[in-house]
Protein backbone atom coordinates (compact mmCIF):
# COMPACT_ATOMS: atom_id res chain seq x y z
CA UNK A 1 0.00 0.00 0.00
CA UNK A 2 2.85 2.02 0.81
CA UNK A 3 4.54 1.72 -2.71
CA UNK A 4 1.69 2.41 -4.04
CA UNK A 5 0.90 5.50 -2.33
CA UNK A 6 4.49 6.62 -3.06
CA UNK A 7 4.05 5.96 -6.96
CA UNK A 8 0.86 7.77 -7.26
CA UNK A 9 3.26 10.89 -4.94
CA UNK A 10 5.84 10.71 -7.42
CA UNK A 11 3.91 10.50 -10.76
CA UNK A 12 1.71 13.70 -9.55
CA UNK A 13 4.46 15.52 -8.60
CA UNK A 14 6.37 14.73 -12.37
CA UNK A 15 3.14 16.53 -13.90
CA UNK A 16 3.31 19.28 -11.74
CA UNK A 17 7.04 20.17 -12.56
CA UNK A 18 6.51 19.22 -16.29
CA UNK A 19 3.61 21.49 -16.35
CA UNK A 20 5.44 23.94 -14.78
CA UNK A 21 7.95 23.50 -17.26
CA UNK A 22 5.57 24.21 -20.34
CA UNK A 23 6.27 27.30 -22.13
CA UNK A 24 3.80 29.33 -23.21
CA UNK A 25 3.68 29.33 -26.94
CA UNK A 26 2.49 32.79 -28.69
CA UNK A 27 2.43 31.78 -32.31
CA UNK A 28 -0.51 32.55 -34.37
CA UNK A 29 -3.40 34.89 -34.98
CA UNK A 30 -4.37 36.42 -31.70
CA UNK A 31 -8.18 38.97 -32.57
CA UNK A 32 -7.64 41.79 -30.07
CA UNK A 33 -10.31 43.70 -28.57
CA UNK A 34 -10.08 47.13 -27.12
CA UNK A 35 -11.98 50.01 -25.83
CA UNK A 36 -10.27 53.95 -26.18
CA UNK A 37 -12.60 56.39 -24.12
CA UNK A 38 -16.58 55.10 -25.50
CA UNK A 39 -14.96 53.98 -28.65
CA UNK A 40 -14.89 50.30 -29.23
CA UNK A 41 -11.66 48.78 -31.36
CA UNK A 42 -10.35 45.83 -32.72
CA UNK A 43 -7.04 44.70 -34.03
CA UNK A 44 -5.47 41.31 -34.93
CA UNK A 45 -2.07 40.28 -33.89
CA UNK A 46 0.13 37.83 -35.66
CA UNK A 47 3.04 36.27 -34.15
CA UNK A 48 5.42 34.63 -35.79
CA UNK A 49 8.73 32.49 -34.67
CA UNK A 50 11.63 31.76 -36.64
CA UNK A 51 14.26 29.40 -34.62
CA UNK A 52 14.10 31.36 -30.64
CA UNK A 53 13.19 34.85 -32.05
CA UNK A 54 9.90 36.31 -32.25
CA UNK A 55 8.69 38.53 -34.97
CA UNK A 56 5.06 39.78 -35.39
CA UNK A 57 2.22 42.85 -36.79
CA UNK A 58 -0.35 44.26 -35.94
CA UNK A 59 -3.07 45.61 -37.79
CA UNK A 60 -6.11 47.39 -37.31
CA UNK A 61 -9.03 48.11 -39.87
CA UNK A 62 -7.77 51.49 -41.14
CA UNK A 63 -3.63 50.43 -40.67
CA UNK A 64 -2.34 47.25 -42.29
CA UNK A 65 0.83 45.38 -40.93
CA UNK A 66 2.66 47.42 -38.88
CA UNK A 67 6.25 45.62 -37.79
CA UNK A 68 6.50 44.90 -33.93
CA UNK A 69 9.44 45.87 -32.05
CA UNK A 70 11.29 45.01 -29.00
CA UNK A 71 9.37 41.65 -28.64
CA UNK A 72 10.43 40.03 -25.44
CA UNK A 73 8.54 36.65 -24.03
CA UNK A 74 9.24 35.86 -20.16
CA UNK A 75 7.61 33.73 -18.77
CA UNK A 76 3.75 34.18 -19.75
CA UNK A 77 4.25 37.69 -20.32
CA UNK A 78 4.84 39.27 -24.00
CA UNK A 79 5.81 42.64 -24.35
CA UNK A 80 6.24 45.14 -27.63
CA UNK A 81 5.82 48.29 -29.32
CA UNK A 82 4.01 49.04 -32.61
CA UNK A 83 3.81 52.51 -34.52
CA UNK A 84 0.08 53.54 -34.81
CA UNK A 85 -1.00 55.53 -37.69
CA UNK A 86 -3.81 58.11 -37.21
CA UNK A 87 -4.30 60.15 -40.34
CA UNK A 88 -1.09 62.22 -40.27
CA UNK A 89 -0.35 61.93 -36.64
CA UNK A 90 1.83 58.36 -35.94
CA UNK A 91 1.75 56.89 -31.88
CA UNK A 92 4.57 54.65 -30.53
CA UNK A 93 2.12 52.35 -28.59
CA UNK A 94 3.78 50.06 -26.20
CA UNK A 95 1.76 46.65 -25.34
CA UNK A 96 2.08 44.31 -22.17
CA UNK A 97 0.09 41.02 -22.19
CA UNK A 98 0.33 37.85 -20.26
CA UNK A 99 -1.32 34.61 -21.65
CA UNK A 100 -3.15 32.32 -21.01
CA UNK A 101 -3.82 29.02 -23.08
CA UNK A 102 -5.58 30.75 -25.90
CA UNK A 103 -6.01 33.78 -24.16
CA UNK A 104 -4.61 37.42 -23.27
CA UNK A 105 -5.49 40.16 -21.48
CA UNK A 106 -3.06 43.21 -21.16
CA UNK A 107 -2.69 46.47 -21.45
CA UNK A 108 -1.45 49.28 -24.44
CA UNK A 109 0.14 52.03 -23.28
CA UNK A 110 0.38 55.23 -25.48
CA UNK A 111 1.69 59.36 -25.10
CA UNK A 112 -0.28 62.26 -26.78
CA UNK A 113 0.36 66.14 -25.92
CA UNK A 114 3.00 64.63 -23.08
CA UNK A 115 -0.04 62.59 -21.19
CA UNK A 116 0.21 59.04 -21.07
CA UNK A 117 -3.05 56.99 -21.42
CA UNK A 118 -3.52 53.53 -20.98
CA UNK A 119 -6.26 51.06 -21.86
CA UNK A 120 -7.14 47.32 -21.65
CA UNK A 121 -7.19 44.62 -23.91
CA UNK A 122 -8.71 41.03 -24.40
CA UNK A 123 -7.75 38.37 -26.90
CA UNK A 124 -8.09 35.19 -28.34
CA UNK A 125 -6.21 33.37 -30.63
CA UNK A 126 -7.75 32.30 -33.91
CA UNK A 127 -8.77 28.60 -34.56
CA UNK A 128 -6.18 27.34 -37.48
CA UNK A 129 -8.58 26.60 -40.74
CA UNK A 130 -8.30 22.96 -41.16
Amino acid sequence: MKTILSMALIFGLCGFARAADEKVDPVGTWKLEYAIGELQRTATLTITKDKDRLAGTMSWPDQKEAILKDMKLKGSELTFSAERVLGDNKYAVEYKFAIDGDKLKGTGAVENAGQKTEFDITGKRAKKDK
